[in-house]
């Protein structure tokens, strides 16, 4: 029997292994089918995870450069993951003392910076483009707050597809039901994250945690991820189209950060007009483990 030592993080309660690039995991897909598992996967205070992150670190470059590979449960690999990010720099900076990191990622490379309130990451620029969400061949132009399997979505690519629903509340919305037949939709060839956002008024900028001052106004959310297939308790990616949809429908009007709050916590985002958004918020280590791997 092979094990390997794997580390548990969260990003507001976002949970991840984490395991070198170099792991002698020869079947990543099953590593994070049997571990992911919600019922019987890595222990811990909650049972499984939303994914692997295979890190290939070099600590010779300038800044530091690691290669961030998720895994995601049901075997498939995500281009963009914002909370796996944030992981992916806390390790990185863990390993080498750097507190600036460049992530290599299938959507880009994305820079990050590890401070004590938390971590921010560079998210890319948001895309309504529909080539770019992608949508299906046959789109003309944008998908905006248009019915799609009876859920009112705007479609956005935040380094992976989304497909964000603004409502009245969104405990109020039984997601594990509404979300399926929209992650699945035709529109969306390569299928699409579910995302619920409200509105949240908030009493004063004090009331903005995590040091982002500006708007008052604040957004609560819920994802349903692809390749999870159900709910995360947070989602960086969900949370910066939460914002970039909110801005392109006209519920929002600034360039300065505003507080996203999926179940896990907060997460602090800014989508500016000319640069690339940021996201921003908590990483913990959890533990190290040793852990099977299956043969294939």
């Amino acid at each position: 029997m092979t094990t390997v030592t794997a580390e548990k993080y969260h990003g507001t309660e976002n949970d991840f292994l984490v395991l070198p690039a170099s792991a002698p995991v020869v079947d990543r897909a099953a590593f994070a089918r049997t571990h992911c598992d919600r019922e019987t996967g890595v222990g811990g205070e909650r049972t499984g995870a939303d994914g692997v992150l295979f890190l290939d670190l070099d600590p010779t470059a300038s800044p530091v450069r690691v290669t961030m590979t998720l895994v995601q449960p049901d075997g498939s690999t995500a281009a963009m993951c914002g909370n796996g990010a944030r992981v992916t720099a806390v390790w990185a900076a863990r390993e080498t003392g750097a507190r600036e990191v460049l992530i290599e990622t299938p959507a880009g490379d994305r820079r990050a910076v590890v401070q004590s309130e938390g971590v921010t990451v560079e998210m890319g620029v948001p895309s309504f483009d529909p080539a770019e969400v992608p949508l299906s061949p046959d789109r003309d132009g944008p998908l905006i707050e248009e019915s799609v399997a009876g859920l009112p979505v705007t479609a956005v690519n935040t380094g992976v597809p989304h497909a964000v629903a603004f409502v009245d509340d969104v405990d109020a919305v039984d997601l594990g039901t509404v979300a399926p037949p929209v992650r699945h939709a035709a529109v969306f060839p390569e299928g699409a994250n579910v995302t619920l956002a409200a509105r949240v008024e908030v009493g004063d900028e004090a009331d903005i945690r995590d040091g982002a001052p500006g708007d008052p106004a604040a957004f609560s959310q819920r994802t349903f991820e692809r390749g999870v297939e159900g709910e995360t308790l947070a989602c960086g990616t969900g949370a910066v189209a939460v914002v970039a949809a909110a801005k392109r429908t006209g519920r929002l009007d600034t360039e300065g950060p505003v507080r996203v709050s999926p179940p896990g916590g907060d997460l602090v985002i800014v989508v500016p007009s000319d640069a690339p958004a940021t996201l921003t918020g908590p990483v913990e280590r959890e533990f190290a483990i040793d852990l099977e791997v299956p043969q294939p």
